[in-house]
């Protein structure tokens, strides 16, 4: 019988592939791991954990890859609590997060340091990256607004972005933030990211389409091809 294609973490050899430990943010060569702490995932499960506490933000996140959609979103920017449980939803992720920071002056850090912490859990909970497709390309709508979302999980940290919103805020949000949170999440996450909004007219589509478009070509690319046998790369490693 063929095996059936999906993410369960116990098919196509995942089962027993992870152990248990800890990594410093310091072997993470970007710099912005300060006050970070990661928890490797469990054997039999791609998920990981991270607390990040520095002078600007406090931040408790946890990522499963092979989840449900289910988010519990606790920060104190809205917006971005709309566009994560997007992104969970649609690229069935579990995702937590409980977040607290100076936002009284703005919302760069809480929103940045969020991108690190989620980039860096991703990047542990899917390990040595055995299985796995590795690329996608996707594209969704939202109503007028068309964003394309490419992913290669490289362990080649790269992004590129191509907006151009209509407005500089939705609601109290600044669009600007979007390339920052991105950026930081690939960064951490050592994925090339390529993000296009294509067109739109009204801003909150266009970026929410961003989020949707992240959470489908990501789970596409950490989806297990029980073809693949070992890493994906000519190279053997990732």
């Amino acid at each position: 019988m063929a095996e059936q294609v999906d993410k369960n973490a116990k098919q196509a050899g995942l089962e027993g592939r992870y152990s248990g430990g800890s990594v410093n943010a310091d072997a993470v060569d970007t710099g912005a791991g300060e006050g970070l702490s990661v928890t490797e995932p469990v054997s039999r499960a791609r998920v990981s954990s991270v607390a990040r506490k520095t002078n600007e933000t406090d931040i408790e996140l946890s990522f499963g890859v092979d989840g449900t959609g289910v988010s519990e979103l606790e920060t104190d920017v809205p917006f971005l609590n709309h566009m994560l449980d997007l992104f969970a939803k649609h690229g069935q992720f579990d995702l937590k997060v409980q977040a607290r920071g100076d936002v009284d002056i703005d919302d760069h850090h809480t929103v940045e340091d969020i991108g690190i912490c989620l980039g860096q859990t991703l990047r542990e909970a899917l390990g040595d990256k055995k299985g796995i497709k590795r690329y996608a390309s996707v594209f969704i709508p939202m109503d007028e607004a068309l964003a394309q979302v490419i992913i290669d999980v490289s362990n080649r940290p790269h992004f590129e972005y191509r907006a151009e919103y209509p407005s500089q805020q939705v609601g109290s949000f600044t669009t600007e933030l979007v390339h920052e949170f991105l950026w930081k999440f690939a960064l951490e996450a050592r994925i090339t990211l390529h993000v296009i909004v294509h067109y739109g007219r009204n801003t909150h589509h266009m970026v929410e389409a961003v989020f949707k478009a992240l959470g489908r070509a990501l789970d596409e690319a950490t989806s297990i091809d029980p073809r693949v046998k070992g890493v994906p790369s000519t190279k053997g490693v990732l």
